[in-house]
């Protein structure tokens, strides 16, 4: 019998919802204390999950569950540079 590949799901800090981890987007505090965007999925660091929706960004950001998560301040710039990102994506 054919054993079928786990699909790894992943929750969105700003819907709260349960998507394959493909489907959404990372945002990494590196070990250097850096706040990235990780496309790819694999960066070193602690991470948290969003939808690729400027919508659910924004959310996630207001409720305060990105900082939370990452366990730090993020500056406002910073956010700034991810919604422009998240947007150019879209």
């Amino acid at each position: 019998m054919e054993q079928k590949k786990k699909i790894p799901l992943r929750q969105c800090v700003g819907c709260s919802e349960r998507k394959p981890k493909g489907e959404l987007l990372r945002v990494v505090r590196t070990p250097e204390g850096e706040i990235v965007l990780d496309k790819t999925g694999r960066k070193n660091g602690r991470g948290v999950y969003v939808c690729s929706s400027v919508k659910c960004f924004n959310k996630a950001r207001k409720s305060g569950r990105i900082s939370s998560h990452l366990e730090c301040e993020i500056p406002d710039e910073i956010y700034a540079a991810l919604e422009a990102e998240i947007a150019q994506g879209e």
